[in-house]
């Protein structure tokens, strides 16, 4: 059941219907049927039929939950701490706006993804049989793939903005992109691009933002797989805009940076932390200042085992107006933090060295790779003669080059002034590497083999809504050091097993619950 909201066009009036969706057997769909409960003032106000108004009171009603009409005893347990989540969360609530009609189905499944690890929706069916669920009845697969049809992108960006309401203010938001890959040779968005599991099939992107305070997701998008991260960034902002989540702050890696992304973010007002390359210019300008003195032991930090310095520097702003033809240039502030671990750098070294090798031992049997054409002439000087054969020296001076930069790496920002801060920062975002795992792994998402747009779309987004649960009993395991007595799938099946009653006439009866058990709900 849900609410409908019908403006009609002659009165201009909205009426609201009550509307209850079944399943049409003769027909094998979806059907609805509505009953109108009022209508909503020139304020927006509800006003509530005459029928409402004097409604017909059972004589035998009971307070409390509402009375069965079955006998069945089901698993309840793990799906009534789902329960509370969403309540606490707004999860339930927001869903329930966006999609009042099919909203307990989403939920339902959202469980089964998370309960039944890596299985396909096909066992929904038998997992209906032994669980208590928000929807309460089975969802075939047909039907599930309607429920995947009907949620519409409108709603999908209302769910977003009231979840990002939600999230904690002033917190930085981590974004990042993962490549998804697919046997679909019908999907428009699938193409051949950089796949970061090095995986040989087509992809599609998906970037998530991830607040990383709350530890939870509440935005993603679904990009054609040959986009690289780097053009992603603008589109980010217009959505951002568009939801109307007010101050952003974003922590991204390396491969977000270019002029214009960080001309767009100081343009839209934007707080920002960004990885970038030690070897860009105005990098190397500074590391060339500190290169030689940074390892003292005012700059060691003890808890990270590395050695750190911030410069204030100014970044040469620029942005251009179309509308008047011309290019406003000034200068913004921008914080340089500049880092170096003596183990990365070793460890570099090592991987280099090996690397080296390699090429002067293929070199030297006549063994060539033709993959390594360019790192041959790069890093050696060849020869060869009648008599001598080959003979292969080491160019020291590009070696030597190449190895200054070893251990060092580089962040910047325009508002996070301390080094030790800014590097906690950055690697707080390690949250969507773990929660792009979670889709894929748990949420069986490595590889998507549906045909249709709108099915990966729906399907996206209910997994998408599981992985806020997961994320959100991820971060209370941490911090209630749970871990260190449970995975997660242990957890969910130590309280999985907790039993509820039904019986006609009865309101529900759950099972007994071990001190064990009430031990994880409290925590």
């Amino acid at each position: 059941m849900g609410l409908v909201y019908v403006p009609n066009k002659t009165n201009g009036t909205t009426y609201v219907y009550d509307s209850t969706n079944y399943w049409d057997k003769e027909k094998k769909q979806s059907r609805s049927k509505r009953v109108c409960v009022g209508k909503l003032d020139e304020n927006g106000n509800f006003i509530p039929s005459k029928r409402l108004m004097n409604p017909v009171v059972p004589q035998q009603a009971k307070q409390g939950p509402v009375p069965s009409t079955t006998v069945k005893h089901s698993y309840y347990g793990a799906t009534y701490l789902f329960d509370a989540i969403g309540e606490s969360l707004g999860i339930t609530a927001d869903l329930k706006r966006c999609f009042p009609e099919i909203y307990k189905q989403i939920l339902s499944i959202a469980y089964f993804l998370i309960l039944e690890d890596r299985n396909s929706l096909s066992r929904f069916p038998k997992w209906d049989k032994t669980h208590r669920h928000p929807f309460g009845n089975c969802i075939p697969s047909q039907r599930s793939s309607d429920i995947f049809h009907s949620i519409t992108e409108e709603a999908k960006e209302r769910f977003f903005h009231l979840q990002g309401k939600r999230r904690m203010e002033n917190e930085y938001w981590a974004y990042d992109t993962t490549s998804i890959s697919s046997y679909s040779e019908s999907l428009k968005q699938v193409k051949y691009g950089v796949n970061k599991e090095h995986d040989p099939l087509r992809q599609i992107n998906l970037a998530l933002l991830f607040g990383q305070e709350s530890g939870l997701p509440f935005y993603y998008r679904k990009l054609a797989g040959n986009i690289s991260d780097v053009k992603t960034v603008k589109n980010l902002l217009a959505d951002i805009d568009l939801l109307g989540l007010g101050k952003v702050k974003l922590v991204m890696d390396r491969g977000f940076y270019s002029e214009k992304n960080i001309n767009a973010l100081y343009q839209n007002h934007v707080k920002f932390l960004m990885a970038t390359k030690v070897s860009l210019k105005f990098v190397q300008q500074e590391l060339n200042k500190v290169r030689d003195n940074i390892r003292t032991r005012a700059n060691y930090n003890a808890t990270y085992q590395l050695y750190s310095h911030t410069t204030t520097t100014a970044w040469d702003y620029s942005q251009e107006r179309p509308y008047k033809g011309d290019v406003i240039k000034d200068t913004r502030r921008m914080y340089l933090h500049i880092y170096f671990n003596g183990e990365k750098a070793l460890e570099h070294e090592n991987r280099f060295n090996a690397m080296l090798d390699i090429l002067e031992s293929e070199l030297i049997s006549g063994k060539r790779n033709s993959e390594h054409e360019k790192q041959y002439a790069k890093y050696f000087e060849i020869a060869t003669t009648p008599v001598r054969g080959t003979t292969v020296t080491a160019k020291q001076d590009i070696i030597s080059k190449a190895e200054k930069d070893y251990g060092f790496f580089a962040l910047i920002s325009n508002e996070i002034k301390d080094p030790i801060i800014a590097l906690e920062t950055y690697r707080n975002k390690d949250l969507v590497e773990k929660a792009f795992g979670n889709l894929k792994e748990r949420l069986n998402l490595r590889r998507t083999a549906v045909s249709s747009e709108s099915s990966l779309e729906g399907k996206l987004f209910v997994q998408f809504v599981a992985l806020i649960y997961l994320s959100h009993i991820k971060k209370k395991m941490s911090e209630k050091e749970l871990y260190q007595s449970y995975t997660m799938q242990e957890l969910l099946d130590e309280l999985d097993v907790i039993e509820a009653f039904e019986n006609p006439g009865n309101a529900l009866r759950v099972g007994e619950v071990t001190k064990k058990q009430e031990g994880l709900y409290t925590s």
